[in-house]
């Protein structure tokens, strides 16, 4: 037996990021009452390290019998090509499906998806919390067979984590805070933080990593600790990353990016303005 699928997929990495597994979860728990897991499409890039990265999904409608699988596909794909028009540097990259494990009939939808992309990826999200928690597994599938043979595919496991831009890691945070809430007098909503509120929390976390950092590098010079050439590697990366100017040029730089900042803030609550009155003329022609 011969593999005939070339091994640049199993060097693939998945990324994904929290939206699309907010997103699984929401289309699972919106299913049909005699369905026993949710399928979808999986929206995103990849990179020429060779790096999924899936930054959006959506849900495709089926059906799933004893001896075939019904999907409405026209559906799929007038929702991508709708979703192209918002967000065109989005492409298929594969499929999702919740569930622990890959069933019988997942090698039949991953042949369509394999026409819609090269070396599409199948996500699975344990929904049914195993283990008591989420399980995350990502595959390839690899066409096995024999010369002049049938032929046929074997799901294998790729790594597989989750990453998140900064915005989305604000949102996590703040669903955080609503993580084990039992007292009932306890509010289950909570509100973004102030600006300066998140400036003093963001001060503080730099402060105790360069604390950590600091106490790292006196270990290393006393020799109470061994050191570790990576860590020194990126120590110098860092250093080397902050830019070299004098304080009066750092003002200046500050001072115009304030400046910048203030003309977007103006901007927009006179825009903001302008729509409440665009909203009250039409209130009131159409009551006159």
């Amino acid at each position: 037996m011969v593999k005939i699928m070339s091994t640049a997929a199993l060097n693939l990495t998945v990324r994904v990021h929290p939206m699309v597994l907010f997103q699984i979860v929401d289309a699972y728990e919106r299913r049909n009452a005699d369905s026993e897991r949710v399928i979808g499409t999986l929206l995103g890039n990849t990179t020429d390290k060779g790096v999924v990265e899936v930054t959006n999904c959506f849900c495709v409608p089926h059906k799933e019998h004893d001896d075939q699988v019904e999907a409405e596909l026209s559906y799929a794909i007038d929702l991508y090509e709708l979703n192209k028009k918002v967000n065109p540097n989005e492409n298929i990259v594969g499929w999702w499906a919740t569930g622990n494990e890959v069933t019988n009939h997942s090698s039949v939808i991953h042949e369509y998806y394999a026409r819609e992309c090269s070396n599409p990826i199948h996500l699975t999200v344990d929904t049914s919390l195993q283990n008591l928690r989420m399980g995350l597994k990502a595959y390839v599938c690899i066409q096995l067979g024999v010369p002049q043979g049938h032929t046929g595919c074997m799901f294998t496991p790729i790594n597989v984590g989750v990453t998140s831009y900064e915005p989305e890691t604000v949102g996590l945070k703040l669903c955080q805070q609503t993580i084990g809430v039992t007292n009932p007098n306890r509010p289950k909503t909570v509100s973004p933080m102030l600006d300066l509120v998140q400036i003093a929390e963001a001060s503080k976390d730099l402060k105790e990593l360069l604390d950590n950092i600091l106490t790292y590098v006196d270990n290393v010079l006393d020799g109470s600790a061994q050191p570790d050439n990576a860590v020194g590697r990126s120590l110098l990366d860092l250093i080397n990353s902050v830019p070299h100017m004098t304080n009066d040029q750092f003002t200046q730089m500050f001072n115009s990016n304030v400046k910048d900042l203030l003309m977007v803030i103006t901007l927009s609550q006179l825009m903001k303005t302008q729509l409440h009155l665009n909203e009250k003329l039409t209130m009131l022609n159409s009551t006159n």
